[in-house]
């Protein structure tokens, strides 16, 4: 019997916030930061959580409460946490969120994993904006992680949703148009605090560039 690699945890909290203008991990979604929630939402399905970060944020108040893991590769956006993550435990599948999701549940997350098959590349979330997998709330096997990793080093993109676009994937249907969504304003986490959502369904892979 071939055996199905385990599934581990990963928020990707190592971006720049720029648009925000403020830290996205530690801003406050009823009344609790964003990291904080969403490690613990991952925690809830998973043994084993990991909080991705860059080599100055280490020492961070609210990252270091975590296990971290430390990007080893700089300047490829959210790719890097992905792929440092695989570089550090190839064996092992990695359910990935990124921390600046604050609709994002539980439900989800074990939805998620339930139909995860290890036969495929990963298993995603379709995007409510275009049915494209979404990439920062997948299931990526180890598989198709180091092939990733292989075209990134060679120079081709490191654009996770360009890669999963052409990947085998296990698609399920979108959840809403709301639920997958960041915050990546002030004003999209105030809307969304009210709970009336985002504006936009703006993807995560520019702020975690």
């Amino acid at each position: 019997m071939v055996s199905v690699p385990p599934v581990k945890g990963l928020v990707l909290a190592g971006g720049q916030s720029i648009r925000m203008a403020n830290d996205k991990a530690a801003m406050l979604y009823r009344g609790q930061p964003m990291l904080t929630r969403a490690a613990e939402l991952l925690a809830h399905e998973l043994e084993d959580v990991r909080v991705s970060v860059r080599a100055d944020q280490v020492d961070d108040a609210i990252r270091s409460r975590h296990d971290l893991v430390e990007d080893q590769l700089e300047g490829i956006g959210p790719a890097a946490g992905i792929l440092s993550a695989h570089l550090e435990q190839p064996d092992c599948a990695w359910l990935v969120i990124a921390c600046d999701m604050p609709l994002l549940n539980a439900s989800l997350i074990s939805e998620l994993l339930a139909a995860r098959d290890a036969g495929f590349d990963a298993t995603a979330w379709a995007s409510a904006d275009d049915g494209a997998p979404e990439p920062l709330c997948s299931i990526y096997e180890p598989g198709t992680l180091a092939a990733f990793l292989a075209q990134v080093r060679s120079g081709g993109s490191p654009s996770p949703r360009s890669w999963l676009a052409n990947a085998r994937i296990r698609l399920l249907d979108s959840p809403g148009p709301d639920l997958l969504n960041s915050a990546n304003t002030q004003a999209e986490l105030e809307q969304m605090k009210g709970g009336t959502g985002s504006p936009s369904g703006a993807t995560r892979q520019d702020e975690y560039e």
